[in-house]
């Protein structure tokens, strides 16, 4: 992997006067794990905000509505376009001005790796061509590829914002970004599938034995519950590798990242409970799995 090249600072475009700072969308989808949680450092709040909102948005364009394939596409490289320009000091377009906007002042402000954003657009559009062309993942190198674009950035950007730099730190954030990126696949599978979307590789698929049009049909066949429940605990395996990255981080941001650690690994307790039969069932964190999560994330 080539290393991060960082962009300098650009300066923020200047707002008109009188008027308010620019402020970051609202959190209103629903998430397993924390957003700019009160555990998170106030100060970091915003940025972490104007980060969600850049990458809500842009997810929303690939996968929400009714566009064609081609329009998505089309959207995406202009919703790139407009970061390439706050990144360049310039103004963004009318479109997306209550993402940019906010988001330029923090790219001056913490100096973000504006190459992290462009990977996950870079697997959004990814997963538009993907779906358009009814085509899934060959395998799990495949697979984690467009993991370490469309997850891995979200833990890197943290790290830079926390000033984490180590090796050590970013290959535990990487797993662990990975692991709730594969948790929430599995969790998925009753609403992606029938959307022509699925990220079970057809070399696991071989592997157990499970025929494709029976898993598009969402069929509990042994060979399909056997896959799920190997690929969940491929998923905690690579999540339990990155967990010891929560002592890196020092006072709320370690427990910040205990109760996102926990949530991901609740998630699949929960596609594990169901043996498969989350090719129907989407499983979701409820009042009590938080209690769950917040004593394991104190027994951590």
């Amino acid at each position: 992997m080539k290393p991060e090249q960082r962009t300098p600072p650009a300066p923020a475009a200047a707002p008109l006067p009188g008027a308010a700072a620019p402020q970051p969308a609202a959190v209103t989808h629903y998430e397993n794990f924390p957003v700019a949680s009160l555990l998170c450092p106030a100060h970091l709040r915003p940025v972490i905000r104007a980060i969600y909102a850049f990458a809500r948005t842009a997810d929303d364009i690939a996968d929400e509505g009714d566009a064609t394939a081609n329009q998505r596409l089309q959207d995406l490289a202009a919703f790139e376009a407009d970061l390439r320009a706050i990144a360049r000091g310039q103004p963004p377009s009318a479109r997306w001005a209550s993402v940019f906007l906010p988001l330029q002042g923090m790219l001056r402000r913490h100096q973000l790796p504006v190459a992290l954003l462009t990977d996950l657009l870079s697997a959004f559009a990814q997963d538009v061509e993907k779906t358009r062309d009814a085509e899934g993942y060959a395998d799990r190198q495949e697979l984690l590829d467009y993991c370490r674009r469309s997850a891995n950035p979200v833990g890197r950007l943290l790290l830079h914002l926390y000033g984490v730099n180590s090796a050590q730190a970013l290959q535990e954030s990487d797993a662990i970004c990975t692991a709730l990126q594969l948790a929430n696949f599995w969790q998925d599978l009753s609403v992606d599938i029938p959307r022509n979307r699925h990220y079970l590789p057809r070399a696991d698929c071989a592997t157990h034995g499970a025929c494709q049009s029976e898993l598009l049909a969402r069929q509990n066949t042994p060979e399909n519950m056997r896959l799920i429940m190997e690929s969940a605990a491929w998923a905690r395996a690579t999540m339990l590798r990155g967990a010891p990255l929560v002592h890196r981080l020092p006072g709320r941001m370690g427990w910040e990242l205990r109760l996102v650690v926990q949530g991901g690994l609740r998630i699949l307790d929960k596609v594990e409970a169901l043996n498969g039969a989350s090719l129907h069932t989407r499983p979701r964190l409820h009042a009590w799995d938080w209690c769950v999560m917040l004593g394991r994330a104190i027994a951590m």
